[in-house]
């Protein structure tokens, strides 16, 4: 079994802090970049390989991603943990942060199924350079058929864009919390099991909920807000999930570069969800869908060709 040395820990934490955020799929790149690059990084990084810890180390990985989308949305947090506590307690679903504590939880129970019922599958099958390459191009089909579907019409409804009257001194984060709750649970869920999509690599998480977001009416940042929310705590289980084995004997080695990926896929991770915020307020899916197309149109014809 490899040893993930610190450069590839901190070079893989970078990436993955980046990568899970932007609608680009942080699986696909870590399984693409190590194959393009050959060598020790090729053989040290290789999900689907036997007894290859790679893909916990990834997942560890995610942990300090959600601890960084916990640190930036900590006021959203303590709101809705707050609504989650006076909805049991006073047994009702009524405030927005009541309502908003309920979509999250229940949109996040398709991909929490499913990534435990088929995490063996996507790690032996498609975990390959090859798969991921194809699916990272259709990552970037989707993105773009999104933004085309919208601008011809489905998805521009969106769930009260506009601020009604009486809102005006809510702040900006409040009045999309507003917007969300909007949404039928029936709808939220919809969003929340796009992300299995994302147990594919090559599929982004975050692309696949702000695409069904925008379908189901949300405007880009109202729906890349809802996936960053849904993401801390899919992500975080899933971290959690996986870092047993590197607490036991099997992680010798392992964690101290471990430990070192994680602070810098922190600090990613909350540079990139800080830009992808600000980006989403007049922004597009466009430039992410040309690139993924680009990328995994190359890769696949650079694994297969060459």
């Amino acid at each position: 079994m490899s040893v993930l040395t610190y450069p590839e820990a901190v070079g893989v934490g970078l990436l993955q802090g980046v990568t899970e955020l932007f609608p680009v799929s942080s699986l696909g790149h870590s399984i693409l970049i190590p194959a393009l690059l050959g060598g020790h990084w090729k053989h040290d990084l290789d999900v689907s390989a036997d007894g290859s810890l790679y893909l916990n180390e990834l997942v560890g990985l995610h942990l300090a991603t959600a601890l960084a989308l916990v640190v930036y949305f900590w006021r959203d947090w303590v709101r809705v943990i707050r609504g989650l506590t006076t909805s049991i307690t006073q047994r009702r679903i009524e405030t927005v942060d009541q309502k908003l504590a309920w979509l999250i939880i229940t949109a996040c129970v398709p991909v929490a199924v499913a990534g435990v019922a088929l995490d063996k599958v996507f790690r032996t099958t498609l975990g390959k350079p090859v798969p991921t390459a194809i699916f990272l191009a259709l990552n970037g089909i989707v993105l773009f058929v999104t933004e085309q579907l919208r601008r011809g019409g489905t998805g521009r409804r969106r769930a009260g864009a506009a601020v009604a009257p009486g809102e005006e001194h809510l702040s900006a984060d409040e009045q999309s919390d507003l917007r969300i709750t909007r949404m039928t649970i029936r709808q939220a869920v919809t969003i929340g099991a796009a992300q299995i999509l994302a147990l594919c690599p090559g599929i982004s998480r975050s692309g696949s909920t702000i695409s069904a977001g925008i379908f189901k009416g949300l405007g880009h940042e109202d729906s890349a807000r809802f996936a960053f929310l849904l993401a801390t705590p899919v992500i975080g289980g899933a971290a959690l999930l996986k870092l047993p084995p590197l607490l036991g004997p099997q992680g010798n080695g392992l964690r101290g570069p471990l430990l070192a990926g994680s602070v810098a896929a922190f600090v990613a991770a909350y540079l990139a969800t800080r830009f992808l915020v600000r980006y989403f307020e007049d922004r597009t899916l466009i430039p992410f869908a040309i690139y993924c197309s680009v990328a995994g149109l190359g890769s696949l014809a650079y694994f297969t060709l060459a």
